[in-house]
C-alpha cells in the first residue's frame, strides 16, 4: 500500500423517506450507523461521520466515533462527503465514501477500493459484482440494480437501471448464462481533488434520465476504476430489510 492518507466517511440521514430515523435503527443491539462505523474502522485509521441531524451526531458521540455536522440541503452522500472533508481540519489524499445503510460491508471491500489508488491514474474508484445465472432474470431486471459495463482497463463506460448489454439474437432466458453481468455497489472513493471537482458539477442529461449521480462524472469525461467482490453486500432500505437483517445476525 501507498503512502497515501485515507479518510472514510460515512454520510448520514436521518430523514429518508422510505426509512426515516435508519441509521439509529438496532441491529443486534447497536445502532445500524455504529457497526458501519466499526466495519470501516477496521481498515481506515480516520472515519468520521457525516451528518445533518443532532440525533445521529450524539448516537455517534455516545460510542465514541468522529462525526462532522454537515448541512441539510445536500443532494446527493458525494456532496455530503466533500463538506465533510473540508471539516475535518485535515488533509487527505483519498476519501472513501461508505453508504451508511451498509452494516454488513466487508472490510475487504473497503481494502480493495484503497488498493485501486496504489495507480496513480486512479481518479475514482467503485465496485462492481457479477450476477450470477442462478440470481436470476427477475434480478438482473430489477431497475434498483444498477448495472454497469466496463472497458478492458476496467474503467467504467457506462451504468444504468436497464440491463446492459442487450444481447441481441438470444433468448431472454439464456442472457445470464451467455454473458457476465455487472451490478453496481454503492460504495466510492475518490482523490481529494477530484472530490471537489465533480462536486462542483451540475447534474447532466444522462445522471437526470437515469437517477444515478456517477453518470455525471461520466459525461464530464472522469474516468471510474472499478475493483470487483464476489461478497454480496445487504443494504437496508426498508423496515423489512431491518428485520431480515437481525434475522440474519
Amino acid at each position: 500500500m501507498s503512502d497515501l492518507k485515507f479518510a472514510g466517511i460515512i454520510p448520514a440521514r436521518f430523514a429518508s423517506t422510505r426509512f426515516p430515523g435508519k441509521p439509529l435503527a438496532l441491529i443486534g443491539g447497536k445502532t445500524m450507523i455504529q457497526r458501519v462505523y466499526e466495519k470501516a474502522s477496521s481498515v481506515l485509521k480516520h472515519v468520521y461521520v457525516a451528518t445533518d441531524d443532532e440525533r445521529i451526531a450524539n448516537a455517534v458521540k455516545e460510542f465514541g466515533g468522529n462525526v462532522i455536522i454537515t448541512s441539510p440541503n445536500h443532494q446527493s452522500g458525494t456532496d455530503r462527503c466533500y463538506e465533510a472533508l473540508c471539516n475535518t481540519g485535515e488533509k487527505f489524499d483519498v476519501v472513501i465514501n461508505i453508504q451508511g445503510d451498509e452494516p454488513f460491508i466487508d472490510p475487504s471491500q473497503i481494502k480493495a477500493l484503497m488498493d485501486c489508488f496504489d495507480d496513480s491514474q486512479t481518479q475514482i474508484a467503485t465496485m462492481a459484482k457479477k450476477i450470477s445465472p442462478k440470481d436470476g432474470m427477475a434480478y438482473l431486471e430489477n431497475p434498483n440494480h444498477p448495472k454497469l459495463v466496463v472497458n478492458s482497463k476496467d474503467e467504467a463506460m457506462y451504468f444504468s437501471r436497464s440491463v446492459i448489454p442487450y444481447l441481441r439474437g438470444t433468448d431472454k432466458n439464456e442472457w445470464l448464462s451467455k454473458h457476465v453481468y455487472l451490478k453496481h455497489l454503492g460504495i466510492y472513493a475518490y482523490r481529494a481533488d477530484i472530490l471537489a471537482q465533480i462536486t462542483s458539477l451540475t447534474p447532466s442529461t444522462l445522471e437526470l434520465a437515469e437517477s444515478l449521480e456517477q453518470l455525471r462524472w461520466l459525461e464530464n469525461g472522469f474516468r471510474i476504476k472499478i475493483c470487483y467482490t464476489d461478497i454480496e453486500t445487504i443494504g437496508i432500505d426498508t423496515p423489512e430489510d431491518l428485520e431480515k437483517a437481525n434475522l440474519l445476525l
